[in-house]
């Protein structure tokens, strides 16, 4: 089942930006704050929703709240869209292919080898009336 919770915190660029600042580390709310244009107590709803869905800890230390990442509460994203559309990128390096090198052909097998040119037809014209487009 998707992680819809993550999904519905993550939904908003504030709490984004929240969850890459505190990648660096625990941070308390002021200076969290101080990183965007809108009130303290936006934040604090913002820091709630993210704490609610369990990205987030509060930390209380003296009169501050720092809060810090849950990073392994994102394994289950993670999980969920490898599922849905696995990476293309190999978990290892392939191993290199080696391509032999050409060998010449005898003089009347390389005439035989010579490609041969395909008649050029004309594009039968598209029918837009069906359902072909």
């Amino acid at each position: 089942m998707a992680p819809v919770s993550i999904f519905i915190a993550l939904a908003d660029p504030t709490r984004c930006r929240i969850v890459e600042l505190l990648q660096a580390g625990p941070s308390p709310v002021h200076r969290l704050a101080a990183k965007f244009d809108i009130s303290r107590p936006a934040i604090s709803r913002h820091l709630r929703v993210l704490r609610e869905a369990g990205l987030i800890r509060e930390e209380k230390s003296g009169r501050e709240n720092h809060y810090a990442l849950q990073a392994k509460r994102l394994v289950p994203i993670r999980k969920w869209l490898d599922k849905i559309a696995p990476s293309p990128v190999p978990k290892s390096a392939p191993a290199p292919v080696i391509v032999p090198e050409p060998v010449p052909l005898p003089e009347p097998v390389a005439e035989m080898a010579a490609p041969v040119q395909p008649k050029q037809r004309k594009a039968a014209p598209v029918s837009q009336m069906g359902f072909d487009f």
